[in-house]
């Protein structure tokens, strides 16, 4: 008999921010490789997860979410998630169904998120100038009614864009199985790029910065701005097979740093007890992970950029 064809090739997620392609990556490998927060932008640079159905490796390319932007981080963000659709052999576009019936003028974001105002029809044009079709996906479906839901079906139908409408809900797991099905079929015929048991392409040093940044944001959403970020400092393997990992939360003033921080010590200490425990999950090993803060113009450093995969203007 024959052995099946494999297949394998690349989609790239692309979307506002905190349209659910973060949590949608995770879903569809079935690991946590990507960051979730209920903060737009959370995710920085282009992650891979990989995802194997049957015969089939499509490799994810998780994209910082689109936006209006401002700052140089904010366009470093932006190219790396064209570019991203550019280089993959499929294109998804995610669709935060409930925030844009919401804003009920065809905007992703509600009209108060000023940080990600972004109109659906400029996602759509840019699309159409890179002169390919696309899967859409309207993402969180379970916060709304169907008849909401047909009313952006037959919307986005007419911009002649999309190939393929998914309706899912990424959090609770409805119809996400319909659009692993739908990628692994449509992945070229070819060798894979990974082996079978690996389910993602980001370093570990650089995994275990985001977790710890996850659980930052998360702690802190309400107090601390976008500016911050995590690096690992070192990573050191101990002869008991445990691993001693250090890392900098890098803020961009005094008084950021005193948030982080929390009276004696607490606030960061919780961050570093939640970062602990999902890296031992994921490690299958012991891990010691001391937390440093400092005060830093981390925004303008090349060295931040370079470690993202972003461009520096």
């Amino acid at each position: 008999m024959d052995k099946p064809e494999t297949r394998c090739g690349f989609a790239a997620l692309i979307g506002a921010p905190n349209a659910g392609k973060s949590t949608l990556v995770n879903a569809l490998v079935g690991s946590k490789i990507s960051i979730v927060t209920h903060k737009v932008q959370t995710t920085r640079f282009r992650v891979r997860g990989i995802m194997i159905d049957g015969e089939s490796q499509v490799i994810l390319v998780d994209t910082p979410g689109v936006f209006a932007p401002k700052r140089r981080l904010d366009r470093a963000m932006v190219r790396a998630a064209w570019q991203g659709a550019e280089e993959a052999d499929q294109i998804v576009h995610i669709v935060d169904a409930a925030a844009w019936f919401r804003s009920g003028d065809a905007k992703l974001a509600r009209p108060q998120d000023k940080k990600a105002k972004v109109d659906v029809n400029s996602i759509v044009s840019e699309l159409q100038n890179l002169g390919r079709k696309a899967v859409l996906v309207l993402n969180k479906i379970d916060l709304l009614e169907k008849e909401h839901l047909l009313e952006q079906v037959d919307y986005f139908s007419k911009t002649g864009l999309y190939d393929e409408i998914i309706m899912l809900s990424a959090t609770k797991g409805s119809g996400v199985n319909g659009l692993r099905k739908l990628l692994a079929m449509r992945v070229p015929i070819g060798a894979w790029h990974y082996p079978k048991d690996q389910i993602g392409d980001l370093p570990m040093r650089l995994l275990a910065a985001e977790i710890t940044r996850e659980k930052l944001m998360l702690r802190v959403h309400e107090e601390l701005p976008y500016a911050a970020t995590v690096t690992t400092e070192s990573w050191e393997p101990r002869k008991d097979k445990s691993v001693t990992v250090r890392q900098i939360i890098f803020v961009e003033r005094e008084s950021q740093r005193k948030i982080v921080l929390g009276k004696n010590g607490k606030v960061i200490k919780a961050i570093g007890q939640a970062a602990r425990r999902d890296l031992m999950e994921i490690l299958g090993q012991t891990v010691h992970l001391f937390l440093h803060v400092k005060v830093a113009n981390w925004s303008q450093d090349r060295e931040r950029y370079t470690e993202f995969g972003l461009e520096f203007e």
